[in-house]
């Protein structure tokens, strides 16, 4: 399994238009063999920035370096703009990313 995560320095005042781009976007990432899931996260807020991060599962660090070379991944961020025209950021967004080499679940879980 491999996480793909991209951390947001979004400006302070412009979160819900940060959070408005993502509702609004068409991610294709559905489309994707080896897709597992993807979650937006919001962080702590400091004093000019509030964190975000997106966070997507894979069954594979193939998979997911196949979807940065992918259509669908071109179609889905040429639409992942602001329509304000300015930026929601400080700096550029944070990549990491992690090979899973433990993993535990629980069964039951919601």
């Amino acid at each position: 399994m491999f996480i793909a995560m991209n951390r947001f320095q979004v400006k302070k005042g412009a979160e819900k238009a940060f959070e408005q781009v993502w509702a609004s976007r068409e991610s294709y990432l559905s489309e994707m063999e080896g897709f597992v899931e993807f979650h937006l996260l919001l962080g702590p807020v400091a004093e000019d920035h509030t964190l975000y991060s997106s966070h997507t599962v894979w069954a594979t660090k193939a998979n997911f370096e196949a979807w940065t070379k992918s259509e669908q991944f071109r179609r889905a961020h040429a639409r992942a703009d602001n329509k304000t025209g300015e930026s929601l950021y400080l700096g550029h967004p944070k990549f990491e990313g992690f090979e899973v080499i433990q993993s535990e679940t629980k069964s039951n879980a919601a």
